[in-house]
């Protein structure tokens, strides 16, 4: 590991690193990013942050760069700093670190908020863009410890990182892999029966990426339980043995929020991510759309 990249993630080691190791980029294959966040100026910035919500007795979360590689041992540069939050204690946190000097957004209202100083910001994360994985207190329950920066802090725990990025299958972004890696690294330690209850109605996406690994590890798709594979498969038989559901209904937009826009701009597919079936109001919807590209 580099010291730039030792410092960034302090003394945390990475579970998987008994067997997968430290994977790190090659010099000079580093992209562009809108703030350096290796450089002292930015960690000492993101230390800050954290320290000032902890010191107004806040919980939160660190995920992002640091949480994953703890998980699967592989490194890679970041564009952000990625703090996780209740979304009770959003307002007050954005109030402590407004009083320290800092500035706050209220990016999206359903799922995120930036604080910035200088050209630097942290991502403040209480939902997901398609507002179908928010941060609630079993994150906080299940989030194993870690020092980030010098700061004792806790972790996005693993199962609620594969969740979040299950639903991330964007044209320009794809976690497809970071799920299945998290699955190689983990696949026996994972709580199995909460994975379950995360996905619930939306088991299919679960499925997706369990066949995806097999496919990626053929040698190694046993290490995803057989029960688990059997309770999707019968979901699935008893899907096939059903009448499908009535309605012109179309789940696109929960992985992807432009390239399913023509199916409910022109083709009369309702949203699921729109109340009453999602939990997104249309003016949500609408911000979200417009942000697209930016």
């Amino acid at each position: 590991m580099t010291s730039t990249s030792a410092a960034f993630v302090d003394q945390m080691v990475p579970d998987s690193q008994a067997s997968s190791g430290v994977f790190e980029r090659r010099a000079g294959s580093r992209k562009p990013s809108r703030q350096d966040v290796a450089s002292p100026a930015a960690q000492a910035f993101y230390a800050r942050v954290m320290r000032t919500l902890a010191g107004a007795g806040l919980e939160f979360l660190v995920g992002g760069t640091h949480a994953f590689m703890r998980y699967t041992g592989i490194e890679r540069s970041s564009k952000d700093f990625d703090i996780f939050i209740r979304s009770d204690d959003i307002e007050p946190a954005l109030a402590v670190l407004g009083r320290s000097g800092l500035r706050t957004d209220m990016a999206f209202p359903h799922w995120l908020a930036k604080v910035f100083h200088r050209r630097y910001f942290v991502d403040i994360i209480f939902n997901s863009g398609n507002a179908v994985t928010p941060v609630d207190e079993q994150w906080f329950t299940h989030a194993p410890a870690g020092m980030v920066l010098g700061v004792p802090v806790k972790l996005v725990p693993a199962e609620e990182m594969l969740w979040s990025k299950a639903f991330v299958m964007e044209r320009e972004r794809y976690d497809g892999a970071d799920v299945v890696h998290i699955l190689r690294s983990r696949a026996e330690r994972l709580d199995w029966g909460r994975l379950l209850d995360r996905f619930g109605e939306r088991w299919r996406v679960l499925l997706f990426n369990l066949v995806l690994f097999g496919f990626v590890y053929p040698a190694e798709r046993a290490r995803i339980p057989a029960r688990v594979m059997r309770i999707l498969m019968e979901r699935l038989r008893d899907e096939l043995d059903s009448d499908a559901p009535a309605g012109r209904l179309c789940q696109g937009t929960l992985v992807s929020r432009e390239q399913y826009l023509p199916d409910t701009t022109a083709w009369g597919y309702a949203d699921a991510r729109q109340l009453p079936i999602g939990n997104m109001t249309a003016e949500q919807v609408s911000e979200w759309t417009a942000a697209i590209g930016r």
